[in-house]
């Protein structure tokens, strides 16, 4: 076995904390308290398995730890007997996982982590042949995995920094290290998670999405707390994506904060919050939003997510990690008194529009990068290249560069798909060339031996002031054989929550251009019981119209392409087994899919409005486009509202709008501009300067 140290300290536990711990647990930890209370009196109903099922036993590691602070908390005995019950059902088993890598993926680093807290905080107070049970044992499995992390070097999670199974399993070898004494397992995890806080990105976006985020990203937390405490090094203010990541997960929130907004891979739309975590953040950072959502998640949401979440071992078990975390100096701050209602991630690509943090807002998230975002794709390119290593492991992250969904009035209206294994752009509201998506689609991981050009980004970002406004290029998305020569969409959010999507295109020849768009139910054609302009369905006149309706909230889609559109609606079932721990789990989603086809050419012009209403007490679609469509654009959505975008000589020229810009945005008497250097409107000069200027004007009656 590798070199053991002698140790005897208590791991994140020591006299001082225990005392003040056990003073609060009346008082302001009673909250906490009861929980860890209540877990581990589920665990006392619950029988822990006899034989390793093939599914996976995560769980068998915080049921350990839960069970271990109360009995140090307490010193009840019970509690120090029950963990000895499920601790003893772990060490039955020869090997820790079963379906997939045993011993050497997420079911061991779960468990050693979760044994070894235990072990550290029972302490002597095991009887002596109990210990050096569960001591044997941990060193056993410590040193498979120790020993797996070496070989594999370079390859899958030992060296994969951007991924969850990287930093579970180097916080579960940590944790043994320090609690048996052994410092090649402590200094292996510290060489490797001090690459991971320095490459993650600094704005705190999570290419894996937020189901992913809310798995993986604790472990993150658990590592840094654990190195401070065992070596006093604290790594908290070196790492940026820790002290951003709540304000990505804040903004990828659904209005009513209860869901999430689902890109990437995402088993529902309920996996999605972390008190615990919640909690650390606002204590290290100061962050008084986090306490805020920690509370109103704890009181609002916790149980339902904990039962329909189809994350396993879910929220539940994370009792042990609320009380220690807990940190009642940070004061709860609302959101919506202090956060803006619009945010850019730039390393993701990602930019998000609600119309108010109240729970029937209008949401729009928007997003469009290279695999991973732009800080791991280029950095994994240049570590793999000096060391010959496969570091990116993107797999959670879909070919959905260019798409976007909408919620609005507490549902969903346009979606992604959620978790997928055989990865598709057409899965995503986005454009298929000749029916075809990405290059490299159809597998698990789409970005794997991808070739350094076949990159997307995100260009002209403004999300201020209840504008919001990007072009998303995927032209490189697609496969070369199909000649894109570019494809762009640019996506327009007005104060009121109207949306406008412009997909621009050009190939080498020909191709068939459709334009998806996903919703949890069909669309309807428009008739005359519903209020509308009276136009019809409008396939003849190049416009196609259709509306759409979930609960209280609806939309008027309207699809205007230049040589008319064939519209078709169908439905897209897609299919998944999220873990490889467990195989018999599958879930499923079935998409209602508009499809929206122009005749065959080289150039794509469509023009997309969303206008969101109220179901209960439809209004009518109010949105005007001027005739024949032109590669300026300029759209009236109605209500004071204008979007004007121009063609390829960056020149407007429209409706008393004069401007040299990219993109001049009219919300009554508020002007927001893009890449603007003079804008005149209805006679009055707003700007006229040398330099570009991408923001919210002052409004015209102030000026």
């Amino acid at each position: 076995m590798t070199d053991v140290v002698a140790t005897t300290r208590m791991l994140l536990l020591d006299d001082a904390r225990l005392a003040d711990l056990r003073s609060r647990l009346d008082g302001d930890l009673a909250p906490q308290w009861r929980r860890l209370a209540e877990q581990c009196d589920l665990y006392r109903r619950t029988a822990p398995p006899a034989e390793h099922p093939l599914a996976s036993i995560t769980y068998l590691g915080p049921a350990a730890a839960n069970l271990a602070l109360a009995y140090r908390l307490t010193g009840q005995r019970h509690y120090l007997e029950e963990a000895w019950r499920w601790i003893s059902a772990a060490v039955s088993f020869e090997h820790w996982g079963r379906a997939h890598l045993p011993d050497h993926d997420l079911d061991a680093g779960w468990i050693l982590h979760g044994l070894s807290l235990a072990y550290s905080w029972l302490g002597d107070d095991l009887d002596p042949e109990r210990r050096e049970t569960l001591r044997a044992k941990l060193a056993l499995q410590g040193e498979r995995l120790f020993d797996f992390a070496v070989a594999s070097e370079g390859g899958w999670w030992s060296s994969s920094y951007w991924q969850n199974h990287h930093w579970i399993c180097h916080t579960g070898l940590a944790t043994a290290g320090y609690a048996l004494g052994v410092p090649a397992w402590t200094e292996r995890a510290k060489a490797a998670m001090s690459t991971v806080v320095d490459v993650l990105p600094a704005d705190g976006s999570d290419m894996e999405g937020v189901v992913y985020w809310r798995y993986g990203v604790p472990w993150l937390a658990t590592y840094l707390d654990l190195l401070h405490d065992a070596e006093g090094v604290d790594w908290w203010d070196r790492c940026r994506f820790l002290a951003r990541t709540f304000f990505y997960r804040l903004h990828q929130a659904a209005p009513g904060y209860e869901e999430i907004v689902d890109h990437g891979d995402c088993h529902d739309r309920r996996s999605g919050h972390s008190v615990a975590l919640y909690r650390i953040l606002a204590s290290r950072y100061g962050i008084g939003e986090a306490q805020w959502l920690a509370d109103t998640v704890a009181r609002r949401f916790f149980w339902r997510e904990a039962y329909e979440s189809g994350v396993k071992p879910g929220v539940l078990p994370e009792a042990w990690a609320e009380l220690l975390w807990y940190d009642a100096s940070v004061a709860p701050v609302d959101p919506a008194t202090s956060v803006p209602a619009q945010a850019a991630f730039e390393d993701l690509g990602l930019l998000v529009h609600r119309t108010s943090w109240d729970d029937d807002a209008t949401l729009v998230s928007f997003k469009s990068s290279p695999g991973g975002g732009h800080t791991a794709w280029d950095t994994s390119r240049r570590i793999d290249a000096e060391r010959g290593w496969d570091t990116l492991s993107a797999g959670h992250h879909h070919p959905d560069a260019g798409s976007f969904v909408l919620a609005s009035r507490g549902a969903w209206l346009l979606v992604d798909e959620g978790y997928s294994n055989k990865k598709r752009a057409g899965h995503h509201n986005l454009v298929l060339v000749d029916g075809q998506g990405f290059a490299g689609e159809g597998r698990y991981h789409v970005y794997a031996d991808a070739p350094p050009d076949r990159t997307a980004d995100m260009v002209d970002v403004l999300a201020e002031g209840g504008f919001l406004h990007g072009r998303a290029r995927i032209g490189r998305m697609y496969p070369a054989e199909l000649g894109v020569e570019s494809l762009e969409r640019t996506l327009v959010v007005l104060p009121s929550g109207r949306t406008v999507v412009v997909d621009r295109g050009r190939a080498a020849e020909p191709r068939e251009w459709t334009v998806l768009l996903h919703a949890d139910h069909p669309t309807e054609t428009v008739d005359r019981d519903v209020p509308h302009d009276g136009l019809g369905d409008g396939a003849d006149d190049g416009v196609v119209r259709r509306v759409l309706r979930n609960g209280r909230a609806g939309a008027w889609l309207t699809t205007h392409a230049a040589g008319g559109a064939r519209a078709e609606q169908v439905v897209t079932d897609v299919e998944a087994n999220p873990t490889s721990s467990t195989p018999s789990l599958v879930v499923t989603r079935r998409l209602h899919t508009l499809r929206v086809t122009p005749p065959a050419a080289r150039d794509l012009l469509a023009v997309t409005t969303i206008e969101p209403f109220d179901a209960f007490g439809p209004t009518p679609s109010t949105v005007r486009l001027p005739r024949p469509l032109t590669m300026e654009v300029g759209v009236d959505l109605g209500g004071g509202e204008r979007v004007y975008l121009a063609g390829p000589d960056g020149a407007i020229e429209a409706d008393g709008v004069t401007a040299l810009a990219r993109a001049v945005l009219v919300a009554g008497d508020r002007v927001a501009v893009v890449g603007a250097r003079r804008v005149e409107l209805d006679g009055q000069v707003l700007l006229d300067g040398d330099a570009e200027v991408t923001a919210v004007l002052p409004a015209r009656g102030e000026r």
